[in-house]
């Protein structure tokens, strides 16, 4: 039944979309993306970590410089010899970023112009703004001074840092006295672009591997020439009382001179750009609505968690192959939004969807029945009572109970062509009946048909006390579900289709008392396995036993099985007791065979154990013993065996067959869903009930359902067993149809294993 329309379900996802597209659209406007996408600066540089190029190498002005120079600021002729030094050893370009805006010494000043003349343009020296004094927001422009400019190029060292005073960008340029200046990184990676733009930094390169020398090391020339020939060399200061030091996403607070590294380090690569938020926001979106579709709520727990992961994955990816910054804030928020209004509905709609589900058989309650016919047009309501339910639940357990309901649910679905059947109350079934008057007629003689049969529950035929009660008149569909189950009662005070039968509590008492003793009666040897003989019509001989059970008591003396086998059933002592039967079984047969009797065997296993793992696990010891072959194994089932678990019943089924034990489908004919069931497990054997063999040899009817049934078991590879033959003329029937085994008092009855020996010698010697 399910909660949402699949028109209201579009309704809801479109909704739920266009709230999610509105709350992105919002955080852009408003500019709180852009805050809160720095929040995952620190996870695009983990998640796209880079080595450096190599091409740029760090000057360090560290702490083992300011320890040999002792002064500051330090007279150029450092600078100078420093200039020459990798001049000479053959850098590519050297770029300073120290201030060169005020005059040092004389003979200082003069050596690193003199030095500069010498490299002849491939140095580049920092042209900044600076604030004009302490609370001026007026800036002044600085210039290396004169004496250096002829003789070498400029570039801007200003950085920008936002509002939060970390540094996540860097500029192509800047406009310093009126002119365009390329930054220091533009410069070094030889990258153009407009004044005042920006590009973000790839803080995924690692600065504590970036190639490094100490400045005071290149000015007393211990560095190996291999270290800076072709590269391009920053000389900046990185000593921490030097200061000149930003806040950087996840590296912390590092240099200045290192920032400019990682910019330039940046644009060697390409040059990144800042992504639009319409594309991030739009796969937000179908991300979104791949989530909301399946119907699965796990499902879509899953793709919610795995959306967002999937979204942050593709902007790494992005921006580490092809150079796009794309924010992640926005979608990711419209991605929250979506995931978390439509896991609410599904909750929601999962709420009521329990609200309107009957827990003990999973079939919708009066609630659900209001609400998938409360705005219908008027129509019918039929309600059935079982008037015995609370004798069965008594007698055989709740689960009996729960079954009957499943049962009795199933034959009114049929009768009115599929429609849907409620359990309004423990022992009440509602349905809507949308059928013309002339329909109803033909509807409520089926019903009485279905209704009257016995219904199979865990292995037992059990009459059923129906009552109904139909309603067309009433205001509302509450008012005619009233009416319906009035009419019900009335029935059932009436006599209507069952009169309820009464409980014998001596009868119970005594049974019960019998559970306690079963356990002991095993252990005692007290249980005898007798066969009923199956008669090969073919060859007229004896080829397979049915194994009964019964219980040979010290003080009631012989007991059959109707008497403790359903109580074993509920007591949870069914298993050890059929386990036991089985190896006896196992046994005999493996004696039989021996003394040259070649027999199968078949035992009967209840409804209770067929999808109990232990149970299966406790039959594959037993099976895998070698005390006889599998082969020569049957077990037998019945349809409601696997009612309550069909899957893992036909599994368990599947499971004994691989391992050579036949399979054969008890009481064929009887229940409501056989010919799903041919299709479904793995039958080796059908066994047609009696109360169609019996008359079958003079009731036409009979006689064609049996001849359809060989024949339909034929095709599909099945033997067939005609149980209940008491005379000759069923037997006759039976060799013309083609059976192929005959049960019955008329072969032989039930017999302990000596008696059943001897059978066997006598018929062999005639």
């Amino acid at each position: 039944m399910p909660i949402l329309s699949a028109t209201s379900r579009r309704i809801k996802i479109l909704i739920v979309l266009v709230i999610g597209l509105f709350v992105g659209v919002s955080l852009i406007a408003s500019g709180l993306d852009r805050h809160a996408d720095r929040l995952f600066d620190p996870l695009r540089a983990i998640a796209a970590p880079r080595t450096p190029s190599g091409k740029i190498v760090v000057v360090e002005m560290d702490a083992a410089s300011v320890a040999a120079i002792r002064q500051w600021p330090w007279p150029r002729d450092h600078y100078a010899m420093v200039t020459d030094r990798l001049r000479r050893a053959g850098a590519a370009s050297i770029t300073f970023d120290v201030d060169l805006s005020s005059a040092n010494t004389p003979a200082g000043d003069r050596s690193l112009a003199a030095a500069l003349a010498r490299a002849d343009g491939m140095v580049a020296l920092p042209t900044f703004a600076q604030q004009a004094r302490s609370g001026d927001r007026r800036s002044i422009d600085a210039l290396p001074l004169a004496m250096f400019r002829p003789h070498a190029a400029l570039a801007s060292v200003s950085m920008q840092p936002d509002s939060d005073g970390v540094v996540r960008r860097a500029p192509f340029g800047t406009i310093t006295v009126g002119t365009p200046r390329p930054s220091l990184s533009a410069y070094i990676a030889k990258r153009s672009g407009s004044a005042d733009t920006f590009f973000p930094i790839d803080f995924g390169v690692n600065p504590e591997r970036l190639p490094r020398l100490s400045f005071i090391d290149v000015r007393d020339g211990r560095f190996a020439p291999d270290a800076v020939r072709g590269r391009d060399i920053l000389i900046g200061a990185t000593a921490i009382e030097m200061g000149d030091r930003y806040a950087t996403p996840h590296w912390g607070v590092i240099p200045g001179v290192i920032v400019q590294a990682l910019a330039a380090e940046t644009l060697l690569r390409g040059i990144p750009t800042f992504g639009s938020a319409a594309i991030p926001i739009a796969l937000a979106l179908l991300l979104g609505a791949l989530a909301v579709v399946p119907r699965r709520l796990v499902s879509a727990w899953l793709l919610a968690a795995a959306a967002p992961i999937g979204l942050a994955g593709l902007a790494i990816v992005a921006q580490s192959t092809l150079g796009i910054v794309y924010p992640v804030t926005a979608p990711m928020a419209v991605l929250i939004v979506i995931h978390g209004m439509w896991l609410l509905l599904r909750l929601a709609d999962r709420a009521e969807q329990q609200r309107c589900i009957d827990e003990d058989t999973g079939i919708g309650n009066q609630r659900a029945f209001l609400r998938d016919f409360g705005s219908a047009a008027p129509a019918p309501v039929l309600v059935a009572q079982v008037g015995n339910f609370d004798t069965v639940v008594t007698l055989l357990g709740e689960r009996a109970g729960h079954d009957l309901i499943l049962r009795l649910a199933e034959r009114l679905r049929i009768a009115a062509a599929d429609a849907a059947v409620y359990r309004i109350g423990d022992r009440l079934l509602a349905m809507r009946l949308d059928m013309s008057a002339e329909e109803r007629v033909d509807f409520q003689e089926g019903l009485r048909a279905l209704l009257t049969q016995p219904v199979e529950i865990l292995g037992r035929r059990v009459d059923a006390a129906v009552h109904v009660g139909i309603a067309d008149q009433g205001q509302s569909l509450h008012d005619r579900l009233i009416d319906a189950t009035r009419a019900a009662n009335e029935a059932a005070a009436e006599g209507v289709f069952r009169r309820d039968s009464t409980v014998d509590v001596e009868a119970m008492e005594r049974r019960l008392v019998l559970m306690g003793e079963l356990d002991q009666a095993i252990a005692r040897g007290e249980i005898e396995v007798h066969y009923q003989p199956k008669l090969d019509i073919g060859t007229d001989r004896i080829t397979s036993v049915e194994a009964l059970v019964r219980w040979r008591h010290p003080v009631r003396g012989l007991i059959g099985p109707d008497a403790f086998i359903p109580f074993a059933e509920q007591s949870d002592r069914i298993g050890p007791l059929t386990l036991y039967v089985i190896e006896r079984t196992m046994r005999d047969l493996g004696q039989w065979r021996e003394h040259g009797l070649m027999l199968s065997g078949a035992v009967n296993l209840s409804a209770t154990l067929i999808a109990l793992p232990a149970f299966a696990q406790a039959v594959d010891t037993l099976l895998a013993g070698n005390i006889v072959s599998p082969e020569h194994l049957i077990f037998e089932v019945t349809e409601s065996a696997t009612l309550a678990d069909p899957e893992r019943a036909a599994a368990t089924l599947r499971r004994f067959r691989a391992q050579g034990v036949g399979i054969s489908m008890d009481d064929y004919g009887t229940g409501q869903s056989t010919l799903s069931y041919l299709r479904q497990l793995p039958l080796t054997e059908l066994k047609i009930d009696r109360s169609f063999v019996q008359h079958a040899a003079h009731n036409h009817a009979d006689a064609l359902m049996v001849r359809s049934t060989i024949a339909l078991a034929h095709d599909l590879g099945l033997k067939v067993v005609a149980e209940g033959i008491e005379d000759q003329d069923c037997l006759a029937f039976l060799r013309t149809a083609g059976c192929d085994m005959a049960q019955g008092y008329l072969i032989s009855r039930p017999l302990p294993v000596d008696a059943l020996g001897a059978l066997l010698r006598n018929r062999l010697a005639a």
